[in-house]
């Protein structure tokens, strides 16, 4: 059984889940993919009509955990990038090269 941590009321940190990423607390959303919808311009009520599972209230808690801690955030953003390179491209399973 995991352990979360409480970071900020509706945030927690799980080290089983993303490993400890912060996430909406009771689903395994982080706080990035709100923030990621967010940031290309989506409303903050309109958010939960893509993550259904989500409420208005779990969005908010995750924008307020982002707007506190942009910069780590931002920091996961970049790292679960694909690169621009990538775009339009597969991997090929049988061979591991992405054409």
């Amino acid at each position: 059984m995991s352990s979360s941590t409480v970071v900020q009321a509706g945030v927690v940190c799980d080290e089983a889940l993303h490993d400890g990423e912060p996430i909406v607390e009771g689903t395994a959303t982080t706080v990035r993919a709100i923030a990621e919808l967010w940031n290309q311009g989506m409303p903050a009520e309109e958010i939960p009509i893509h993550l259904p599972h989500l409420e208005l209230v779990h969005v908010f808690d995750a924008l307020r955990y982002y707007l506190n801690h942009r910069a780590e955030i931002d920091e996961f953003i970049a790292a679960n990038r694909i690169p621009e390179s990538w775009h339009g491209k597969r991997l090929d399973l049988r061979t591991g090269k992405i054409q």
